[in-house]
């Protein structure tokens, strides 16, 4: 205990010369850390082996601690521009209008399902909404697959029944609802 009590007095004593040192590697706002993750090296490495040079060992640990900084933050931002030419996520936006008409769609929606019996709206929620198949469906309701086929169909066409009605009576903003017989049996 005495010789770690001795080896932090060397170590804040020592200190200045370290941030002097290190200042002329790494930028002013990297030292702290840079002194800070000195410290826990260098002592972690005194607790497993005395160290016979501590002044030299701890200058030296920071040197490369501001060395590794500096090619770190030379590789971060010295990628090549070629390997951001193609973005991974796409940058395009709705707009306003577009965004606020969707949701309005999607409110038309909601209100649309709420129009359905409740099996047929448990149904039609499940395969339309979350995914789920025909058979998933119909384990999870105790009815058969055909039953929940019809139902889903019957959901389907009463949604798009509703949401065409309102859109009618409404100024026109968005399509029409279009049904084919491909969407009924997805």
């Amino acid at each position: 205990m005495a010789q770690n009590s001795k080896f932090t007095t060397l170590f804040v004593n020592y200190t200045a010369n370290i941030k002097r040192y290190i200042n002329k590697i790494v930028s002013p706002d990297d030292i702290d850390d840079i002194i800070q993750e000195t410290f826990i090296r260098t002592y972690e490495a005194d607790l497993k082996e005395e160290i016979k040079y501590a002044r030299s060992f701890m200058l030296k640990t920071a040197k490369n601690l501001a060395l590794n900084h500096v090619n770190k933050w030379d590789n971060k931002y010295n990628d090549p521009l070629d390997d951001f030419s193609d973005p991974v996520v796409g940058l395009t936006s709705l707009k306003f209008e577009e965004q606020f008409e969707s949701k309005e769609r999607f409110l038309l929606f909601c209100r649309a399902t709420e129009q359905l019996s409740d099996v047929v709206r448990k149904t039609f929620i499940l395969k339309k909404v979350y995914g789920f198949s025909q058979k998933e469906i119909a384990n999870y309701l105790n009815l058969s697959e055909s039953t929940i086929e019809k139902h889903v169909a019957k959901g389907l066409l009463k949604c798009a029944e509703y949401m065409e009605r309102v859109e009618q009576n409404s100024t026109p903003k968005t399509s029409v609802l279009k049904i084919n017989a491909r969407s009924i049996t997805k």
